[in-house]
C-alpha cells in the first residue's frame, strides 16, 4: 500500500471518529442520566396533554439541559408516541429529528446572538405554523447572554405564543434572568450529576467500545468531572487515546496530573511518628512530579476531613473517594484523635488563606507540615499546661477555718444593764470548763447572733436602727448643694474639664458657647445660638444629667435645652468684602477708577 492509500485511510478514520459525548448523547428520555425527577415530569406532561408553552432548563454545565430539550421537541411531534410517553424513534418525524433536517425544531445560541435584531428575526419566524408535526420548537441556549432590551421585545410573544409555539430557554445562570421571563416560564432546575451515575454510565459505554477499565480509574474520571458528563465523556476520550484503550489506576492518575490519597496517608503515618525526615522527602517527590503548595495543603486539608468523618462508620458513605480507599480511611480515624484533627484542619486552613501572601511559597508548604509533624507534642504539652493550672487553682483553696470557743452552760438567770450601758450576761455558778470543741465559722456566728439577741431587749435595738437612718438623712440633706448661678456655673465648668480630658473639643466649644438660666429648685435651662450647639448638648445628656444631679446631690434634678437664635448676630459680625463690593468701594473712594472703566468700555468678572 502506497504512502497516499495509508494517508487517505488515516483520514478517513479520522473522519469517521465521532467524540463520545455527542455519539453518546441520550435519544430517548430513559436514557439521560441523573435526571429522573425532570425526565418524568416531562413524560406525564407529555401523556396528560399537559404541555407549558414556555420552559426554563437551568443547571450546570453538561447535565442535559440541551439533550432534554431536544428530546423533548421530538417526543411532543411524534406521529407514533409509545404508551409510557417516549417517542418511538422510526417515524419520518423522528428520523429527521435524530438526523438534524427536521424545520420543526429550531436553536438560538443567545451567547452569539444575543441583539435585539437576532430576537426580532426569532420572533417572525413564530408566526408561521409547522408545514408537518403539531408543534414548532425554540430552543434558546445560553439565554442568560440577552440583552436588556432583547429580552424585552421578547416578552409579549413568550407570555402569549401561538398555540403551535413551545419556547425552550436554557442557562447555566438563573439568577442573570429578568424575573419577568422566569414569571412566564416553567422551571426546572437539572442538578450534578452523582459519581455513581456517572461510573456507571462509563462503565456501559466501555463496554460498548470493548475499551479495558478499571473501576478505581472510572471513579477518578467521575471525580475529576464534577458532576458533568460531558466532562467525563472528554476525559474518558482522552485517556482512551493516551493509554491505548486502557484504563487502569495509574496511568489515569498520570494523566489527570492528581495527587492519590496514598500520598496523604503516607504523610499522616510520617507525622504521627513525628517522622520530620520522611514528611519533608515526601512534600519533595510530590514538588518534583509538578504539584504546587496550595494543591498540597488542600487535598491534605480534605483528608483530614475525610479521617474526621470516619469517626463514626455511618458517615463514610459521604466520602467521595476511590474504592478501597473507604476501609483505610475508617481504620485510621479509628486510631486519631480528633482534638488533633480539628486543630490540624484549623492549621491547614490558616495555611491556605496566606498561601498567596508568602513569598517563598515552598518554605511556607514546608513550615505547615513541621507543624503538623509536631502538632501532637505541642497538644500533649498543652494539656500538662492547663492540668498544672488547675492543681495550682486546688491549692490555693483554704479549707473552712475553725476557731475554739469555751462551752457555755446553762443559762442563768439574766440581769440587764442599766439603759446607757451594754448588756451584760451574769452567771452566778461558774461551771468546770470542759475540753475545747471546734466548730464551724457559720455555726460560731449563729451563737454569737443567739447570744446578742438574748442579752439586749428587743425595743433597744429597733430604736438604735431608727436613730441611725434619721441620721444618715440628715447628714444627705446637708451634703444638698442649693441650684444656684455660682454653683451652676461651678458644675458646668466642671463637665467642661471632663469633655477636655476626653479630647472631645467639639462639645467643649459648644458647652462653652451656652447661657445657663435657672428657673426652679429643681432645674434649670441650657440656651443656645444654633442647632449645631444643641446637637452637641443633647449628644451628652445621659452624662450631663448624672453629672449635675451628683454635683448638688439632688437626684430630681433636671434640665431643658432651647434655641434662641440672634438675628443681630450677623450684622455684629465683620465678614470680608466680596470682589464686587471691593471694587465698588474703591470706586467711591476714588471717582477716576470707575470713569477709566467707563471710558475703556471694560466688563469686569466678579
Amino acid at each position: 500500500m502506497g504512502s497516499g492509500s495509508k494517508a487517505f485511510l488515516i483520514f478517513a478514520l479520522m473522519d469517521r471518529f465521532i467524540v463520545s459525548a455527542r455519539k453518546y448523547r441520550p435519544q430517548d428520555f430513559s436514557s439521560v442520566v441523573g435526571q429522573s425527577h425532570i425526565t418524568t415530569t416531562l413524560k406525564n406532561a407529555i401523556r396528560n396533554n399537559q404541555l407549558a408553552h414556555a420552559f426554563l432548563f437551568c443547571g450546570p454545565r453538561g447535565v442535559g439541559k440541551t439533550t432534554c430539550a431536544r428530546i423533548l421537541a421530538k417526543t411532543i411531534n411524534c406521529e407514533n408516541r409509545q404508551p409510557d410517553g417516549e417517542a418511538c424513534n422510526t417515524c419520518p418525524s423522528c428520523i429527521s429529528f435524530n438526523e438534524g433536517t427536521s424545520l420543526n425544531i429550531h436553536e438560538l445560541d443567545a451567547a452569539s446572538n444575543n441583539s435585539v435584531d437576532d430576537i426580532r428575526t426569532l420572533v417572525e419566524q413564530v408566526r408561521f405554523a409547522p408545514q408537518a408535526g403539531k408543534y414548532k420548537v425554540y430552543i434558546i441556549d445560553e439565554v442568560h447572554m440577552l440583552s436588556a432590551s432583547a429580552f424585552n421585545a421578547f416578552l409579549k410573544t413568550l407570555e402569549e405564543p401561538p398555540p403551535y409555539a413551545i419556547f425552550i430557554l436554557a442557562t447555566t445562570e438563573k439568577h442573570k434572568i429578568l424575573p419577568t421571563i422566569l414569571s412566564r416560564c416553567q422551571i426546572f432546575d437539572f442538578k450534578r450529576i452523582t459519581i455513581t451515575d456517572t461510573v456507571q454510565h462509563l462503565l456501559e459505554i466501555c463496554g460498548k467500545e470493548e475499551i479495558k477499565a478499571d473501576k478505581a480509574a472510572l471513579q477518578v474520571i467521575a471525580q475529576k468531572s464534577e458532576g458533568c458528563m460531558r466532562d467525563a465523556l472528554s476525559i474518558l476520550d482522552k485517556i482512551v487515546s493516551f493509554t491505548n484503550g486502557e484504563l487502569n489506576y495509574q496511568n489515569t492518575l498520570e494523566h489527570l496530573n492528581l495527587l492519590d490519597d496514598d500520598y496523604y496517608f503516607r504523610l499522616m503515618d510520617a507525622m504521627r511518628s513525628q517522622n520530620l525526615v520522611s514528611a519533608m522527602l515526601l512534600y519533595d517527590e510530590i514538588n518534583r512530579k509538578g504539584f504546587e503548595g496550595d494543591m498540597v495543603l488542600n487535598g491534605f486539608a480534605e483528608f483530614i476531613r475525610n479521617v474526621l468523618v470516619c469517626k463514626d462508620e455511618k458517615l463514610a458513605v459521604l466520602l467521595e473517594t476511590v474504592e478501597g480507599f473507604q476501609a483505610k480511611y475508617v481504620a485510621l480515624a479509628k486510631e486519631m484523635d480528633p482534638s488533633y484533627l480539628l486543630s490540624a484542619l484549623n492549621l491547614l486552613n490558616e495555611s491556605e488563606i496566606n498561601y498567596k501572601g508568602a513569598r517563598n511559597k515552598r518554605l511556607h508548604v514546608e513550615l505547615a507540615l513541621i507543624k503538623l509533624t509536631y502538632l501532637a507534642q505541642a497538644l500533649d504539652l498543652s494539656e500538662e499546661s492547663e492540668a498544672v493550672n488547675k492543681k495550682k487553682a486546688v491549692e490555693r483553696v483554704k479549707p473552712v477555718n475553725f476557731r475554739k470557743i469555751r462551752y457555755v452552760g446553762a443559762p442563768q438567770p439574766q440581769q440587764y444593764a442599766a439603759p446607757d450601758q451594754p448588756a451584760r450576761l451574769i452567771v452566778e455558778t461558774p461551771l468546770p470548763e470542759p475540753p475545747p470543741i471546734a466548730i464551724p465559722r457559720q455555726k460560731q456566728m449563729d451563737t454569737a447572733v443567739t447570744a446578742t439577741s438574748v442579752a439586749p431587749p428587743p425595743t433597744l435595738g429597733a430604736l438604735l436602727k431608727i436613730r441611725k437612718q434619721v441620721a444618715e438623712q440628715q447628714k444627705q440633706v446637708a451634703e444638698t448643694r442649693v441650684l444656684d448661678t455660682e454653683q451652676l456655673h461651678l458644675a458646668w465648668e466642671d463637665y467642661i474639664t471632663k469633655l477636655q480630658a476626653q479630647k472631645n473639643h467639639s462639645a467643649v466649644s459648644a458647652f462653652k458657647a451656652v447661657t445657663l438660666r435657672i428657673h426652679d429648685q429643681h432645674g434649670f435651662t441650657v440656651v443656645t445660638e444654633n442647632k449645631l450647639i444643641q446637637k452637641f448638648v443633647e449628644q451628652e445628656r445621659a452624662q450631663l444629667v448624672e453629672h449635675v444631679q451628683q454635683f448638688f446631690n439632688d437626684k430630681t434634678l433636671n434640665y431643658q435645652v432651647i434655641l434662641e437664635e440672634r438675628p443681630d448676630n450677623n450684622d455684629l459680625q465683620e465678614r470680608p468684602l466680596n470682589t464686587r463690593e471691593q471694587f465698588l468701594k474703591m470706586a467711591e473712594t476714588y471717582p477716576l477708577v470707575k470713569e477709566l472703566k467707563d471710558r475703556l468700555r471694560l466688563e469686569l468678572d466678579y
